[in-house]
């Protein structure tokens, strides 16, 4: 499945759902978040948001520091 993550070109295994994505991803629980085709996903959804190929996805994952 080609997705294009943080603007990059990205061959991923066939992933059926963002959940799918965050597990690959290895994105954890809390401090992450998926924005999809320009739409945020909310944790709530990952399971039931499907993935297509050419999907285009920008994944944060919140820093602590000071």
């Amino acid at each position: 499945m080609q997705l294009f993550i943080n603007g990059q070109e990205t061959q991923a295994p066939a992933l059926s759902t963002v959940a799918e994505l965050a597990g690959w991803l290895q994105l954890p629980a809390f401090g992450s978040a998926v924005e999809l085709n320009g739409e945020v996903i909310r944790k709530a959804e990952h399971t039931a948001t499907l993935l297509k190929d050419g999907d285009r996805l920008e994944v944060v994952r919140l820093v602590g520091g000071g």
